[in-house]
């Protein structure tokens, strides 16, 4: 479906720019070898960058979809206007017809075929299922069912025995549920047994998912229900009362979504002149490739890749265990104030904070949030305490309280302390005022190495 979509998108592409060149009665001939290849290739670049046509990208919301759609447009649109401003207007199709063309036709296309042939069509989650009785079973089969879950595995209780039948790998017991969340990105644990038959169990593992912030699931019922369903408005769906360490604010959290798009496309659209400087400058003064890709965990504990501009040797990261005994910071995180991995261009670019631009993509993709903890790295994550992993519970973000407070000069306890302090109160308008306070910062280099 992937290669249908790369397909088609392109091939709406090509007749946006064959309409708006009839509409300025210009013949389409006489700039099709001159547009149409740079505009695909446009279209082509931007979507290999927002990982467009992953095979996971029908599992984006809606509206990530809609705003990635947008993106790819805009990106196309300001080709054409740049070759306009340059080449002059005769024989160059109208940028505003294409735009108003291809922007409905390319979202309307994505939404009525793309997202309906799609076998998934909402964000997929891995959730773990405690119990493998019957009603670990049934809760299994449904939320596969449902399409927009996976069951990741299940935990054992100690009376019981697995079953044959269990559609499932079983990855332990409930007392491992700690090392199992530990090791295991998920996004919510099930927890298929009553309070009379495992009580003690359940309370130990509800203690376990509140310290790593992981939300879980409790029967809503003592009894497994067939057709009955409760009165009033208090019903759950799949049975199931649903918690979490974090206030539900789904409008306040759209809205942050929303907020994250629209200001990592503009920023990213605004700054290209820069990025463009940027990244000849360090192909000039250094070997090697022009962005450092480094595997980060984000929310839940799931990993992606994050971009940066490359400060550093090409082996960097093999260097990096020699000098573990002149680590600036205490607690699992490596900062050594003079870096002699650092390049001459990279202590600059770090200085002001501008080698992390490129994250702008990282949040357009959905990776991360303009502002929200910093993504450590697994070797971090690895040696957090249980408390500390409830960092892990909201998307990672560019800036955080940590950022605008002093960052390398702070203790490793006192950042873990902040990054949850700004979970437990977070507001929209808490990260207006974040960003605000992180532009001296990085206009002055303050605590950075």
């Amino acid at each position: 479906m992937a290669r249908a979509s790369f397909l088609l998108d392109l091939l709406l592409v090509v007749l946006a720019l064959a309409a708006s060149s009839w509409v300025g009665q210009q013949a389409f001939q006489s700039m099709a070898l001159s547009l149409v290849i740079p505009a695909l290739l446009t279209w082509l670049i931007t979507a290999m960058a927002l990982r467009h046509y992953d095979p996971w990208a029908s599992e984006r919301g809606a509206f990530d979809d809609a705003a990635m759609v947008s993106v790819l447009v805009l990106a196309v649109t300001t080709v054409l206007a740049l070759s306009t401003l340059v080449f002059g207007v005769e024989g160059l199709p109208n940028v505003g017809v294409f735009l108003l063309i291809l922007w409905p036709l390319a979202i309307g296309m994505r939404f009525s075929v793309v997202r309906t042939f799609s076998t998934n069509s909402g964000p997929i989650d891995d959730v773990l299922v405690v119990g493998v009785g019957a009603l670990g079973r049934a809760t299994s089969e449904y939320l596969t069912g449902k399409g927009r879950m996976h069951v990741a595995g299940f935990l054992r209780f100690p009376d019981e025995t697995t079953p044959t039948q269990l559609k499932g790998k079983v990855v332990g017991t409930t007392a491992e549920l700690d090392s199992v969340l530990r090791t295991m990105p998920v996004a919510e644990v099930y927890f298929a047994s009553s309070s009379l038959a495992n009580g003690a169990e359940i309370q130990k593992a509800i203690k376990v998912c509140e310290a790593f912030g992981i939300p879980f699931a409790l029967p809503a019922s003592m009894f497994r229900l067939d057709r009955a369903r409760p009165l009033g408005s208090h019903g759950v769906k799949d049975g199931y009362l649903h918690y979490q360490t974090v206030a539900s604010r789904p409008v306040a959290m759209a809205f942050k979504r929303a907020f994250d798009i629209l200001a990592s496309g503009v920023a990213l659209w605004l700054l290209a002149p820069l990025l463009l400087t940027v990244a000849v400058l360090i192909k000039l003064t250094s070997r090697g490739p022009l962005l450092f890709r480094q595997t980060r965990v984000g929310l839940h504990g799931r990993p992606f890749r994050m971009l940066k501009f490359r400060t550093m040797v090409v082996n960097a990261e093999e260097l990096k265990a020699k000098l573990a005994a002149q680590n600036e910071m205490d607690g699992p995180v490596f900062k050594m104030k003079n870096d002699p991995r650092i390049t001459g261009i990279g202590r600059f670019l770090r200085k002001f904070s501008i080698d992390e631009l490129p994250q702008l993509i990282n949040v357009l993709r959905g990776d991360m949030s303009v502002v929200g903890p910093r993504p450590p790295v697994p070797q971090e994550v690895a040696k957090y305490q249980s408390w500390q992993r409830r960092r892990l519970s909201v998307r990672p973000g560019l800036t955080c309280i940590w950022q605008v407070s002093g960052r390398n000069e702070i203790s490793f306890e006192q950042w873990m302390y902040m990054d949850l302090q700004y979970i437990d109160t977070w507001s929209f308008s808490k990260d207006i005022s974040l960003i605000l306070k992180t532009f001296p910062v990085v206009l002055t280099g303050r605590g950075a190495s």
